[in-house]
């Protein structure tokens, strides 16, 4: 594709000025967690660390995708509070989060 895009192209295919970021999350629970606790603990997850910061999940149980709940980016300080949230959780028996992506194209750089 042309590299010479009109802003308006720009906007609709999420690149360059109007790149969005997200990052990864990966969940992994004890052998003894069962449905009903990993369920409660999604829950929580989703109020206190996601919702209350602005941001969606998408994803399952173990594994998703966090971005911003609207149109735009998240931005290193709202990926530090839901890491910090997961450090305190008894729940888990590890996690990973990502350091921030391209929501739309994984593969893009960060622009500066």
């Amino acid at each position: 594709m042309a590299t010479n895009r009109s802003r308006r192209l720009r906007k609709k295919l999420c690149v360059d000025e109007f790149q969005e970021l997200g990052f990864e999350l990966t969940l992994t629970y004890p052998e003894s967690a069962g449905e009903d606790e990993i369920d409660a603990f999604l829950d929580l997850l989703t109020r206190e660390a996601l919702t209350a910061n602005g941001l969606g999940y998408v994803g399952g149980e173990d594994y998703g995708f966090v971005c911003l709940a609207k149109r735009g980016s998240v931005n290193e300080e709202q990926r530090q509070q839901v890491e910090t949230w997961l450090k305190g959780r008894k729940e888990l028996a590890g996690f990973t989060v990502s350091p921030l992506m391209d929501v739309w194209y994984p593969e893009n750089s960060i622009n500066a």
